[in-house]
């Protein structure tokens, strides 16, 4: 059995404590008027230290709002400010979702590749799924987050308006969104998100629940079960995945719309739950535990890491190359204000998720080298919040972007709290399950 060290308890609760005042410091640091953006702005004109940004549109519009002269340019610069004060309103609400998205995503992706290997009947794997089981237990808890988050959005708690088709306002005067209100209101919305956070947590419970229930068993009822489970969740996850990416991420954007996305997000969040999955293995190895865990079996995880890297990149690449080339206006703006304002996070996503696993775990002997492995992690992990925060942030704070305390607080509570939730969960239970039907084959798994 796993003993859950003091040591990393209090580590993730002082995670957990620094990301809440990271969190509620962001939230009380937005401006309280737009008066309050309108001295930020004139600071940043004349050499201040403030955080907002201005175009040279903005900074034409100041000067002439300044000298009186424009009435004009007056009403424009007017409707700039209160534009940048809702980004700011939205900052640190988008700071928190991306973090939340994130770390639940990445669970779904541990959840979805513990089915994958029970439905394919895999051999090397079984003396990983208590692994697997420990970091989905994070789940349950990190839907209920986001589920609250999306409540927040769709009801406009705390001048949450990240999802612009879910203001009234904005839909009566943009006849492209109003062409998709049959799919985009927020009850239709609401009601997928809980059918499919719902399902999600009722497999991995019943999952959980049948591989408990293997262990004392004197027969395979029980793996039969999971089996058929398994099988029924990856058809209703390839579905529902897809719909879930159009509506937590895609619809942030409801003017821009890819018929890749649902894989191109699917991509980023597997291949961060297999890079977690990896990280923690190496752990509990590294501590005593996994006795039965090799460098075969972390050498094929390391696969799943380069595999899925690579991937993600062609996804990306397609995605990007057939938009570009195409330059449709209402398509190739998504692009363009990335590119523009966020270049150095779009450009450091594509490097961090592609060239470093290209370098590093290209090498088959580097794949068993576990200091290599974590430290190709670290960075995979890295990159992979920043695609999130690519997909998200652009269409919600524009360029009012900026690392600060509502992204490192976000990060690090829910970094804390799924350390506090799996490494809790992998108490609960012997790390090795006793009678799963191919567990022989993985314990001497060797290539």
């Amino acid at each position: 059995m796993y003993t859950f060290s003091s040591k990393l308890k209090t580590f993730s609760f002082i995670l957990i404590a620094l990301g809440i005042v990271g969190i509620v410091y962001g939230f009380l640091s937005v401006p309280k008027s737009i008066e309050d953006v309108e001295i930020m702005m004139t600071e940043s004109l004349h050499g201040g230290h403030g955080e907002v940004s201005t175009d040279a549109h903005a900074t034409h519009d100041a000067h002439a709002v300044h000298n009186n002269k424009d009435v004009h340019a007056d009403a424009e610069h007017k409707e700039h400010v209160e534009h940048v004060y809702h980004q700011l309103l939205n900052k640190p609400w988008s700071a928190l979702y991306v973090a939340c998205i994130f770390f639940f995503l990445l669970t779904m992706g541990v959840l979805a590749f513990y089915a994958i290997q029970i439905a394919s009947q895999a051999g090397w794997s079984p003396v990983l799924f208590r692994v697997m089981e420990g970091i989905t237990a994070y789940l349950l808890p990190g839907s209920i987050i986001f589920f609250l988050l999306l409540l927040a959005a769709s009801f406009h708690i705390g001048h949450n308006g990240m999802f612009t088709w879910m203001d009234p306002e904005v839909v009566k005067d943009d006849k492209l969104i109003q062409g998709k209100t049959a799919f985009l209101n927020v009850p239709f919305f609401l009601i997928r998100a809980i059918i499919f956070i719902g399902v999600w947590n009722l497999y991995r419970h019943f999952s959980r629940k049948f591989t408990l229930a293997q262990d004392e068993s004197s027969d395979d009822s029980n793996y039969k079960k999971l089996f058929k489970t398994s099988a029924a969740f990856l058809v209703f996850f390839i579905v529902s995945e897809s719909i879930m990416s159009w509506d937590w991420i895609m619809s942030v954007d409801p003017h821009w719309y890819s018929t890749l996305f649902g894989w191109y997000v699917f991509a980023s969040f597997f291949v961060s739950g297999i890079t977690v999955l990896t990280m923690i293995t190496i752990y509990l190895k590294s501590k005593g535990y996994l006795p039965e865990v090799n460098k075969s079996h972390i050498q094929d995880l390391a696969k799943f890491m380069f595999a899925f890297s690579i991937f993600w990149t062609y996804l990306w690449f397609s995605q990007f190359m057939l938009i570009w080339y195409a330059d449709i206006p209402e398509e190739v703006t998504y692009y363009v204000t990335r590119i523009e304002h966020y270049n150095l996070p779009f450009f450091g996503m594509l490097a961090l998720n592609f060239i470093f696993p290209i370098l590093i775990l290209m090498n088959a002997d580097f794949k068993r080298l576990t200091w290599i492995v974590i430290g190709a992690g670290a960075v995979i992990l890295f990159g992979h919040y920043l695609d999130f925060f690519n997909m998200i942030m652009p269409a919600t704070v524009g360029d009012q972007w900026f690392i600060g305390a509502s992204e490192i607080g976000s990060i690090l509570f829910f970094a804390g709290l799924f350390i506090l939730v799996v490494f809790t969960a992998l108490t609960k239970a012997p790390l090795i399950a006793k009678r799963y039907p191919f567990m022989e084959e993985s314990k001497h798994f060797h290539y």
